[in-house]
């Protein structure tokens, strides 16, 4: 094989890694329904399905890096895969919710390590001045993994059954391991030093906390159990901070903070995504929950929201160019949050052409957010620290993720529960998410960017 076709199988392989792994963080929305009424459970406690998945895979993503230094590129992606397949295989096998849980924390310990080594693998075998290009080509199967989840999702709950969303990765995992075996270049581990386990651990205890004090079980004390979790997970952030001041190397260098637009940056992500974040799940479940649509029906009715996404993603960097990065989000940041809080007037005696339209102005403000939210958060960092930072938001951005859900899920149980009314439950729930959502640009105000323009950051939009 030449070098060029070697390098074509290589992205490939990376790009239906990609690809497998973002399909599974929207597939699964519209299927929640028809799975709860399978396995007898409600709808509107399904969350842990989600949050299981994403949180796994913030808690491990750090680990990646070190792994493949440790055992070889190759080897480790190889077994990324297959576990990925085999916690598929565990998800489509599960007879309770319990169950169900325990086979997405697989699916995502998989998960966790198939986009950063992938990168990795892509960054070791082409040149310098082919990698842009590679990562842009790895890239669009991030894209369209969300952009057919919902749909796909619905039309294999609705024409098979749900079991078949998790299927649908044995094919496709079973040809990556064959490729990868075939056609990932052989590597050997390198020196790299000692992996800071109790730092991961510590941070790993902190998100683990305060996503369990966020979705406090109804069948507890809530008060006392959410404020024992917040505790605890205040208490494990600041161990870490002692803990990394006097390591060598630590997980994450504290002096990464000290560059301002990135501790900005991450906090202002972390709560614009919890609010963007509740959408992909909140909407299919009132879709489905309250105006009885069927799961095909619900996954067409989010593609609005995908394809403006993909369409307004070139809009970005004109913008930020002509307004600045502070403008530009606090502006943006403002119909993002308004956006989510007009799904509060979708119900059954409104016309369907609202949610479409929401749905549009949300994909449209959302897309262009995240890339604007990346760039300016990253573009500071130095050549020393990027890779560290990276890793940092990429474990923010799952932990919002699986606050999102959890949050946006908790709202819509207590206020139905509380009214006795679904509906209810759902519009306040969607107004307390934009809510959430407009605070950040709070946060954004403070950005010691607001005249800068746009950068190649961009090109780190997901």
């Amino acid at each position: 094989m030449t070098r060029d076709s070697a390098h074509k199988a290589l992205l490939w392989i990376v790009a239906t890694a990609f690809f497998m792994q973002s399909l599974d963080t929207t597939i699964v929305n519209t299927a929640l329904p028809s799975i709860a009424q399978s396995l007898h459970e409600s709808a509107l406690a399904m969350q842990p399905v989600i949050v299981g998945y994403t949180l796994t895979m913030a808690i491990l993503t750090p680990a990646s890096g070190w792994l493949a230094d440790r055992f070889g590129t190759r080897r480790v992606y190889f077994v990324a895969i297959l576990i990925f397949v085999i916690g598929s295989v565990c998800c489509a096998g599960a007879h309770t919710l319990g169950q169900l849980i325990v086979a997405r924390v697989l699916q995502g310990v998989g998960g966790s390590m198939l986009l950063p080594i992938g990168r990795l693998a892509v960054l070791r075998s082409v040149s310098a001045e082919q990698y842009v290009s590679a990562l842009a080509f790895v890239s669009i199967a991030g894209q369209v993994g969300p952009l057919l989840g919902p749909t796909l999702g619905g039309w294999l709950t609705q024409t098979i059954s749900w079991h078949w969303i998790f299927l649908i990765n044995v094919p496709i995992g079973l040809a990556g391991l064959a490729a990868t075996q075939f056609f990932l270049p052989h590597d050997h581990a390198v020196s790299a030093p000692p992996f800071d386990l109790a730092g991961c651990a510590l941070l790993s205890l902190g998100m683990s906390a305060f996503s369990l004090g966020v979705d406090v079980p109804a069948s507890t004390n809530r008060a006392a159990w959410a404020t024992v979790c917040f505790a605890l997970s205040v208490a494990s952030f600041l161990a870490y901070v002692v803990h990394a001041k006097y390591r060598t190397h630590p997980l994450f260098r504290l002096g990464l903070f000290r560059e301002p637009n990135f501790s900005v940056g991450l906090v202002g992500n972390l709560l614009c995504r919890i609010g963007a974040n509740a959408v992909p799940f909140m909407v299919p479940l009132m879709l489905q929950v309250q105006l009885g649509y069927s799961p095909l029906r619900s996954g067409l009715t989010m593609l609005p929201a995908a394809l403006a996404g993909t369409m307004t993603k070139r809009w970005v960097a004109p913008l930020i160019r002509r307004f600045g990065y502070g403008t530009f989000l606090l502006v943006n940041t403002a119909i993002v949050g308004l956006s989510i809080a007009a799904f509060s007037l979708v119900s059954k005696d409104s016309p369907a052409l609202i949610a479409l339209v929401v749905l549009a102005v949300f994909g449209a403000a959302t897309s262009m957010q995240f890339a604007a939210m990346n760039s300016v958060t990253l573009k500071g960092l130095s050549h020393a620290d990027a890779g560290s930072g990276n890793s940092l938001f990429s474990m923010a951005q799952m932990l919002a993720m699986g606050l999102g859900v959890s949050i946006g899920g908790g709202v819509v149980r207590l206020f139905a529960s509380e009214w006795g009314s679904t509906q209810a439950g759902f519009r306040v729930s969607f107004i307390c998410m934009g809510v959430i959502t407009l605070l950040s640009a709070v946060v954004f105000r403070w950005l010691d960017a607001v005249k800068q323009p746009a950068s190649t950051g961009l090109k780190q939009a997901q």
